[in-house]
């Protein structure tokens, strides 16, 4: 059985919703079935975020067991390593122009940023966990998922899953870690 996770360095002065002090992204998962139902519902919470325009720019592509193998050669090394435990391996894509006039979307990565924060926290209340990754190959997962280059950017790749029992090992370094002080990084002018 998991252990709880410790939150307690996590401060939490406003009262805001434990769903926030609780996204956190281990890197230690066990492999589990995550029913269809529960994976779209964690994608439909992506599908309501803001964007500018309403334009939705973002596209995300997650694997099957069929393609597991596939989307886990698209992670660099170090994220393979624990990412291979994972139920879910998935990447999201930019749409870098507007449908509407087809000129440049300043705010397409922005938005997406929106969704993936959304399917995050559904993913917590569905009680799963999610991992952002910056360390992937970019371009062979634009290759494989064969988008248009030209229009399109694969901006991460992330994992959904169950978190895995901790070794005492893992144990030590996979904390939640703090956040810096609201006064950091709020500022009323």
């Amino acid at each position: 059985m998991t252990q709880p996770l410790d939150f307690s360095k996590r401060r939490n002065p406003n009262s805001i919703d434990d769903l926030f002090i609780e996204r956190w992204s281990p890197r230690a998962f066990q492999k589990a079935n995550i029913e269809q139902s529960v994976l779209t519902k964690i994608m439909d919470a992506a599908r309501w975020s803001p964007s500018c325009f309403n334009a939705q720019p973002w596209r995300f592509y997650t694997s099957t067991s069929e393609t597991f193998g596939d989307f886990l050669e698209l992670l660099v090394e170090g994220n393979q390593d624990w990412a291979k435990d994972t139920s879910v391996i998935g990447f999201l894509v930019a749409e870098k122009n507007f449908e509407h006039n087809d000129k440049p979307n300043a705010h397409a990565r922005f938005d997406c940023g929106a969704a993936w924060m959304a399917m995050t926290l559904q993913a917590r209340m569905e009680g799963l966990y999610t991992h952002g990754m910056g360390g992937i190959h970019a371009d062979k997962a634009a290759d494989y998922l064969g988008i248009d280059k030209v229009g399109q950017e694969v901006v991460m790749g992330f994992t959904i899953g169950k978190l895995a029992e901790l070794s005492p090992e893992q144990a030590k370094v996979e904390i939640p870690n703090e956040r810096k002080a609201l006064s950091e990084i709020w500022s009323e002018c």
